[in-house]
């Protein structure tokens, strides 16, 4: 409980800081206009984004230096032989080493544990330069600096029925799976397999699955995780899955 205490602390000032950080962002951007100009926005803001970032040791997705040329010999993530998929979802696999072998089949109706840095960002333009960019970075979800164990079947990847009958029945809503669900992780997440790792295991990140707006929440309703907006928001799952096992009931 004190860890779950702790997580929700620690999201609360991160997304307080982020505020602050798009207050500022403001002035110096403009946001697209409508979807159809979003859309455009994300996948070009996705690209530099590929240009600008690099794996570390660990995994994890981090950007080059404009000061320190320690990284210099690092391979951009548009180096790799990433695959895009009709919906703008990008995945790329580090290394087939670091890939569970034989690993697991990720069914459909699995539930999951994953590890995580996932981030999310907003494509705006500079008004000053006229470029499109990756910019007010949120932390959406930080296993590693957070509990240090992977989290158990997020209703961001699956949304159980239950869950769904619970919340219209509450607020005499229609709602369905995609008031939770971020579609573009569970389409990634097909492409990859599982590890069986237990929950103490470190970590070595397996991935990369970008998930553009238009295959997130889009400008859709839906669930304030975090109590925050993700209108017209880009996730970056950063992800290890350590561990998939079958639903008991199918849907919950």
């Amino acid at each position: 409980m004190k860890k779950i205490l702790w997580g929700l602390a620690l999201s609360v000032m991160v997304l307080q800081g982020c505020k602050k950080d798009e207050d500022d962002t403001a002035s110096t951007t403009v946001a697209a206009e409508n979807t159809t100009q979003q859309n455009e926005w994300d996948d070009t803001a996705i690209a530099k984004f590929l240009d600008e970032h690099y794996f570390d040791a660990k995994g994890n997705v981090v950007a080059f230096s404009d000061s320190d040329d320690t990284d210099n010999n690092e391979k951009k993530l548009s180096s790799y032989d990433l695959q895009k998929l009709p919906s703008g979802v990008i995945i790329i696999k580090r290394a087939d080493s670091l890939q569970p072998n034989p690993g697991k089949t990720i069914a459909s109706d699995d539930a999951i544990k994953i590890m995580q840095n996932t981030t999310s960002y907003i494509a705006l333009k500079s008004t000053e330069t006229g470029v499109v960019s990756l910019t007010s970075d949120v932390t959406f979800s930080n296993t590693i600096l957070g509990t240090g164990v992977p989290v158990y079947d997020p209703s961001y990847y699956y949304a159980k029925q239950s869950m769904i009958d619970k919340l219209n029945t509450t607020n005499s809503t229609s709602y369905d799976r995609t008031y939770y669900e971020i579609e573009g992780l569970r389409e990634g997440l097909s492409y990859f397999k599982s590890f069986d790792l237990d929950d103490s295991a470190d970590y070595n990140m397996q991935g990369v699955i970008i998930v553009p707006s238009r295959a997130a929440f889009a400008r859709d309703a839906h669930y304030a995780y975090g109590s925050y907006s993700w209108k017209d928001r880009t996730f970056v799952f950063d992800f290890q899955i350590y561990n998939t096992v079958p639903r008991s009931v199918a849907g919950n």
